[in-house]
């Protein structure tokens, strides 16, 4: 069965497409990108949309990056899955945890498309799904936060075991980020051919969001 997986380059849908790989008969054709209208950045995460091509080139999946503004975001969405649908592809792999509201929404948007939504990682405790992205060999920063929950100093720290009991110690953080709190960038693991490499540039607020730059190397 071959599959497209929702793609914001951080953790979750990193996890979600290895747990996806690992079965026989599945084979992630695509991965899906929704960028901004300018097309510099992606839309969710903010993190740079040429970084995010050669993420996919060092994983070896093709990647797919559709320009959108919020107001439009489902009807391109739908968009792409017309097209993959042409080319035989017949489930998408989304990396939710347990936003009831975005699991209704894939699972609407899918049914309207004729489209299988996975969430390999529904349901999955947190801290157990972050112990289970390190173990199994994935690397990742963070790259950007929320200012309201998590400061510029936590901007290009390491997902690691010292990192999440850091998190645990906060008591008011979401060990994933599931509400915003931070977003991750994954640059090596068991799906990619070789590790992305990048330089840190510098630490950018902006709407109440802290942002860390990443050049491409």
């Amino acid at each position: 069965m071959k599959v497209f997986t929702s793609w914001s380059g951080g953790k979750e849908t990193s996890l979600s497409c290895y747990k996806v790989m690992q079965k026989q008969d599945v084979k992630v054709a695509y991965l899906l990108n929704m960028i901004s209208e300018d097309g510099k950045h992606s839309r969710s995460h903010g993190v740079s949309s040429t970084l995010l091509r050669l993420q996919a080139k060092a994983i070896g999946i093709p990647i797919v990056q559709r320009k959108i503004a919020w107001e439009n975001y489902e009807e391109e969405f739908k968009k792409a899955m017309s097209d993959f649908k042409k080319e035989d592809i017949r489930a998408g792999v989304f990396g939710d945890i347990d936003l009831q509201e975005h699991r209704d929404w894939v699972e609407r948007v899918c049914k309207e498309m004729g489209i299988r939504p996975i969430l390999p990682l529904w349901k999955g405790r947190r801290e157990e799904l972050l112990e289970e992205f390190i173990q199994v060999g994935f690397k990742a920063i963070v790259v950007a936060t929320n200012a309201n929950f998590l400061g510029k100093e936590w901007l290009g720290r390491e997902i690691n075991k010292g990192f999440i009991e850091e998190l645990k110690a906060l008591g008011n953080i979401d060990l994933c980020g599931e509400k915003g709190e931070y977003h991750t960038l994954v640059y090596a693991g068991p799906v990619f051919k070789k590790p992305l490499e990048f330089t840190v540039g510098e630490k950018v607020l902006k709407d109440k969001h802290w942002f860390l730059e990443l050049v491409p190397k």
